[in-house]
């Protein structure tokens, strides 16, 4: 069954020794799978198995997956030791060589950049993985579920679509046997009979629209990644249907290609979001 690209998923959990865990899952159009990660620094070093996760499960979109890690209960505070060492020996000789004589205040120290931050202290990756995963594939459930029911949705849609066109196809047919077989009548020669079919005759157009039309109904009811093998049969019924509206030497045929072309359009619109 198809499914649109478009979903949004989100689960919250406690994950210990982190504390309160967030995981929001949002996905729109793309040509092709691109995961964007948003992890706060003491989760970084599993974003290789977090995306690994969610490519089993996603085939194409652009993904972004943010993660909140709320009241840590291994939350410290880091001195980095060096670096204020580093700091005090550089301002000492600046002091001393432009004979400045301000001392430097506490709040001065503190509030240079990379001598205090917030961490976690960091857990095993197999024991945190191992934790984690329910909270993401929790997320990944609720985004999944979305892109169903919203592909539900543009399935009902694409396949009313490709029966107006079939009846439309099948109208223009009819029409042109009966107006073609009434135009040769009355055509003198041979050779005027011979061009007009040249220029006029699109029964092999609707010949290849007919089998796109099927194979684009077919696809419809496969599983797997589909949108991009629909969006070719799309613009291969446009191809066709283009070329009708050129050949075409009748007001009643040539306003029916002008409706499918529409109906055509409303189709490509929608198989864009189709994964």
């Amino acid at each position: 069954m198809i499914k649109s690209m478009t979903g949004f998923g989100a689960h919250e959990a406690d994950v210990l020794p982190l504390g309160k865990v967030n995981i929001e899952l949002r996905s729109s159009n793309h040509k092709f799978l691109e995961i964007v990660f948003h992890l706060p620094e003491e989760l970084l070093y599993l974003e290789d198995r977090i995306k690994k996760a969610i490519e089993r499960e996603i085939k194409r979109g652009r993904l972004t997956c943010v993660i909140t890690v709320m009241g840590s209960k291994a939350s410290h505070v880091t001195i980095n030791r060096d670096l204020l060492q580093s700091y005090l020996g550089k301002i000492h000789r600046i002091k001393e060589q432009f004979k400045i004589k301000d001392d430097v205040n506490m709040d001065t120290l503190i509030h240079l950049p990379g001598v205090l931050s917030l961490g976690t202290s960091r857990v095993r990756a197999s024991n945190l993985w191992s934790k984690m995963k329910p909270v993401l594939y929790a997320a990944l459930e609720d985004l999944v579920k979305m892109r169903q029911k919203e592909g539900r949705a543009i399935l009902i849609f694409l396949k009313t679509r490709a029966e107006i066109l079939s009846k439309s196809l099948a109208f223009i047919k009819t029409r042109f046997r009966k107006a073609l077989k009434e135009k040769l009548a009355k055509i003198p020669t041979d050779e005027e009979r011979s061009a007009f079919i040249k220029d006029t005759d699109i029964a092999e157009e609707i010949d290849r629209l007919t089998f796109h039309i099927r194979n684009f109904k077919n696809k419809l009811v496969k599983n797997g990644s589909v949108g991009k093998e629909l969006d070719f049969i799309a613009q291969e019924m446009q191809r066709e249907a283009n070329t009708l509206a050129a050949k075409s030497f009748l007001a009643s045929i040539s306003s029916r290609v002008v409706q499918m072309k529409s109906q055509i359009e409303k189709i490509r619109e929608q198989v864009q979001n189709i994964e």
